[in-house]
């Protein structure tokens, strides 16, 4: 695997591209824009026309997807059918599941949710549940925040607005008691710190990737929750159910963006929390960060663009190196974490 087409050159996708051309990859980007003043190529494509991209895509090697999650199926399709490895950072489930039915057969590896959450939360989740003998529950928290928080929802749209909107408003898969079952978003909220900074965290759609079938038999509780500021999800629950923006998404997105701009200054917290059994004694077993904003290739980079580009970025170098498998689907509960950490990508979570 050496050509790669990164569809997508936001913040996430342009320093994915990035990444790979650092990791030594020959890539191409592609976007509406291509007057970048990048150190690759770049050219421009419908997604939305699919003659288009397989005329486009054809003789790469491998695709990662950092579009908004309503088109990954399209591109996942094209390059299913050209035979190529696939990698997206979704989080949205009727979508991986679509990617799980092209995957059966595919001739390259399908790999969706390898971004943050999910993604590298999941890597993290599957070491501390396999650390213990038996494990009881396993807890996932992932919350990308302003630093310097300001007004009553404490919050600013570094992430995409159409991702938020659709973790906020699907339901979300859980284990309880050895069964999946659904809840509704945006509920089960509780009080966590870390390092002195209080935040709460409530139910959102698609963190736990496929996680739910793969530990449905061995642990028996299991949820992903997104850490907020204190207060946020009240507002949001107003928002989107009392005013029925629920009913509106597209135009949800753009309010709450236009209020609450993306900062430079943000930090991702992370909080993974397994307990079960080790030797005869109950114990719990936890990972537990605060990422902020790093300097990458000379620039300075946000906390949320650098977690979700590198991870992808490093489930791709394992892939490269023989690491990981090269067909079916990849579940990301599968990634060593070990391993992950030792690539160059990788090697910035272990702070």
């Amino acid at each position: 695997m050496q050509k790669i087409a990164v569809l997508g050159l936001g913040k996430v996708g342009t320093l994915a591209s990035e990444l790979l051309h650092e990791a030594g990859f020959e890539v191409t980007g592609f976007d509406t824009r291509t007057d970048r003043g990048l150190h690759f190529e770049t050219r421009q494509v419908d997604v939305s026309d699919t003659a288009a991209l397989k005329v486009a895509l054809e003789g790469f090697d491998a695709v990662l997807s950092c579009l908004p999650f309503f088109l990954n199926v399209g591109v996942a399709s094209a390059a299913h059918d050209l035979g190529q490895h696939y990698f997206d950072l979704t989080e949205d489930v009727p979508t991986t599941k679509a990617i799980m039915d092209l995957a059966k057969t595919s001739r390259g590896l399908m790999a969706p949710q390898c971004g943050l959450a999910p993604g590298f939360v999941g890597i993290v989740g599957a070491h501390l549940i396999g650390e213990l003998d038996t494990c009881r529950s396993c807890r996932m928290r992932v919350g990308a925040l302003p630093q310097n928080p300001t007004g009553l929802m404490g919050y600013s749209f570094n992430w995409s607005p159409d991702g938020v909107v659709n973790e906020y408003l699907n339901d979300c898969e859980v284990l309880e008691g050895g069964e999946i079952k659904w809840v509704s978003p945006m509920e089960w909220i509780e009080k966590i710190v870390i390092g002195g900074i209080e935040l709460e965290a409530f139910t959102t759609s698609g963190g736990l990737g496929t996680m739910c079938d793969t530990y449905r038999d061995r642990v028996p509780n299991m949820d992903y929750k997104t850490m907020r500021y204190p207060g946020h999800v009240q507002l949001m629950n107003f928002f989107f159910h009392e005013l029925l923006m629920r009913d509106r998404r597209k135009e949800a997105g753009e309010i709450l963006v236009n209020a609450k701009p993306p900062v430079t200054d943000d930090v991702v917290y992370i909080h993974v929390a397994a307990e079960g059994d080790v030797d005869g004694r109950m114990q719990r077993s936890e990972f537990v960060r605060g990422y902020k904003p790093v300097v990458i290739a000379g620039k300075e980079r946000t906390a949320i663009a650098w977690t979700t580009a590198s991870s992808v970025v490093a489930v791709v170098e394992m892939v490269r190196d023989g690491t990981l498998p090269a067909h079916g689907f990849l579940k990301q509960e599968d990634v060593s974490l070990e391993a992950f950490l030792k690539t160059k990508n990788g090697a910035r979570y272990d702070g």
